[in-house]
Order: C-alpha cells, then sequence, then structure tokens
C-alpha cells in the first residue's frame, strides 16, 4: 500500500486509484413516429400457440393380462327369437358350469333377453340352485326325451328370475342315457325336444353333466356354440384338449355349425402366483378365446345355491353379482348381437 492508501498496479496504474466506472444508463426503447393521418396502423400478430396432444391414458389392464374392453349394456329387443343355443361344458366336475349358467341367465334376463335354461345333469343342481325339489317334480327332462306326447309346455317351469325359465331335471335323466342307445339318431334327441322353444327365447344355457357321454353329446349336436368354464388350477387344464377333441368330432359328425364361444375362467385367486400363471396359460392356448370376465371366488355364491336364487338377485352389488354382469356384456357382444 502506498502512503495515500492506495494499491499500486492492483488497478492497472503505479498507485493509482480505482477507476470511475461509467454511469449507467437505462436503455431506452426506440421511439416510433406517430401515424400520419390515414395511414394504416400495424397490428401485433398473436404469438402462435403450439397445440400439444392430450396425454391417452394407459388402458387398465385385466385379469388375463389383456386391456379390458368398454362394453355396451345388451341392448333390449322388443321381439323374441330365434336362441342361441350355448352348451355350459367341460368334463371335469366343480368348475362352475352350473353356477355360470344360472347366474349368466339370470344378468342377461336382467338386460331383457327371454332365456331358458336347460338342467341336463342327472344330478338335478341347476334345478335345485334354483330353488326346485328333485323329488318333487312332476315332470322333468327325462320325460321330454322319452316321451313322445310330452311337450316343453308340460314341463318348463318358472325360474323365479322374470324373463328366465327353466327345463329342470333329477336323477331320473341317468336312465335317458342307456335307453337313448337302442335309438335312431339318439345324438339328435335333444335339438328335437328344443326345437319348439326356438322361436320363442333369444338364449337358450344347457348345462351339461361333468363327463363326455351320450348326453353331453346331445347337448352338443344341439347348440350352437360351447362356453367352458375352466377352474384356474393346474390340474383343471389337463383334461381341456379331450374336451377340445369332442368338440371337433361333432363339429365334423352332427353338428357343422358347433363353435366355441368362448372359455371363462373360475375360481380365480389373482392374490396367488399359481392362479396368475394357470391364467396365463389359458390366455396363450386359446388366446382371444378367453373372456376378458373371469369369477372369483366368493363365498356369496354358495350362499346364493342355498337360498336357491341367482347372486344377481341374492347378492346383487357384489362382485360375483358384477362379474357375471360383465359376462353377459361380453356374450352379447360376442354371441348375440355381432
Amino acid at each position: 500500500m502506498s502512503g495515500d492508501g492506495s494499491f499500486p498496479g492492483l488497478f492497472g496504474g503505479q498507485g493509482s486509484h480505482a477507476p470511475e466506472m461509467p454511469p449507467l444508463v437505462r436503455p431506452t426503447a426506440p421511439s416510433t413516429p406517430d401515424p400520419s393521418p390515414g395511414a394504416d396502423v400495424p397490428v401485433s400478430q398473436p404469438i402462435p400457440f403450439e397445440r400439444t396432444a392430450e396425454p391417452v391414458p394407459d388402458p387398465v389392464m385385466g385379469p388375463t393380462g389383456r386391456p379390458m374392453p368398454d362394453l355396451p349394456e345388451p341392448r333390449r329387443v322388443e321381439e323374441h327369437g330365434p336362441a342361441r343355443v350355448i352348451a355350459m361344458c367341460n368334463q371335469k366336475g366343480g368348475v362352475g358350469k352350473t353356477t355360470t349358467t344360472i347366474n349368466l341367465g339370470a344378468a342377461l334376463a336382467e338386460y331383457g333377453r327371454k332365456v331358458l335354461l336347460v338342467d341336463f345333469d342327472p344330478q338335478g343342481s341347476l334345478s335345485v340352485g334354483l330353488g326346485l325339489n328333485p323329488h318333487e317334480m312332476d315332470a322333468s327332462v327325462y320325460n321330454l326325451l322319452m316321451q313322445r306326447d310330452m311337450t316343453l309346455d308340460d314341463v318348463i317351469v318358472p325360474s323365479g328370475v322374470p324373463g328366465m325359465d327353466l327345463l329342470p331335471s333329477n336323477i331320473d335323466l341317468s336312465a335317458a342315457e342307456v335307453q337313448l342307445v337302442h335309438e335312431v339318431a339318439r345324438e339328435q334327441t335333444l335339438a328335437r325336444v328344443l326345437a319348439p322353444a326356438i322361436e320363442n327365447y333369444d338364449v337358450i344355457l344347457i348345462d351339461c353333466q361333468p363327463s363326455l357321454g351320450l348326453l353331453t353329446v346331445n347337448a352338443l349336436t344341439a347348440s350352437d356354440g360351447v362356453i367352458v368354464p375352466l377352474e384356474c388350477e393346474y390340474f383343471a387344464l389337463r383334461g381341456v384338449a379331450l374336451l377340445k377333441n369332442t368338440i371337433d368330432k361333432v363339429q365334423e359328425r352332427l353338428n357343422p355349425r358347433l363353435e366355441i364361444d368362448g372359455v371363462l375362467g373360475t375360481m380365480y385367486d389373482g392374490r396367488t402366483l399359481h392362479g396368475r400363471e394357470v391364467m396365463q396359460r389359458l390366455v396363450q392356448a386359446w388366446d382371444e378365446k378367453v373372456f376378458h370376465t373371469v369369477i372369483r371366488r366368493t363365498v356369496k355364491f354358495s350362499d346364493s345355491t342355498v337360498a336357491g336364487e341367482p347372486i344377481t338377485t341374492y347378492a346383487s352389488s357384489s362382485t360375483g353379482a358384477d362379474a357375471y354382469r360383465q359376462l353377459a356384456k361380453e356374450v352379447a357382444v360376442r354371441c348375440l348381437d355381432g
């Protein structure tokens, strides 16, 4: 520091003081001359707005690993018929055939379709599930098959659900499989007795017995389509190839119009790795034939069976009831209104 208090050389000079900074000058906008009278005044152009596309939400993935479709409610029909006949078929027992027949039929009836349920299992589970006592029937589907003077009106009973009727069954039907062996065109007996009902209903659902015997072949011969309820368990997958082989033979030899309407996963538990893996394999094997709707386990199904009514009326707001309503939408789009 020099004697006068300056720092030599720091600002470029020996012992110099800090240089004076020029004063700040605030920039001013260039002046625009006033327009002369009659001159056009330029109009400022708006800044263009670049519109960006709104983000598309990711599709909701369903339990089958595919996006869930947004399906409309089935349209209500003013005139009924002709019916599509659908067999609920799987030679393995306990996979949800009867439960699906009852509740899919009830859901379709809610949407204004006229439905006939056919109990074609000698165990009579469908009839019991709708509150009928199999030991107190005046007539059953067995009488319709074996007695030529019996008509549908003699056997059909109301189910308790508006728009849905029932063709009941009991243990007597087990004798029909033996007696039909000697009949001419024995595989077409059920088709013959159901023919008068085709024009009066929109849907006829046949609950098949858990076998691939003559009664099941009768049901397949009488049907337009097949729905295969399949429990989401490994052992349930093993017998599907045999069922597919039977369907193919019936289609080739007896009923060319027969087709598989869909495969329905039942008793599904997405919390388990096993359940998810079985569903994945099911979709890999059947692809688009697998319904997007799956039926999950719930005690409400057992409770509704004891009550003798569909889950759609017994527990109308339950997840099980909602699932069968969703299935009804899929069936309507895929099989009825397409």
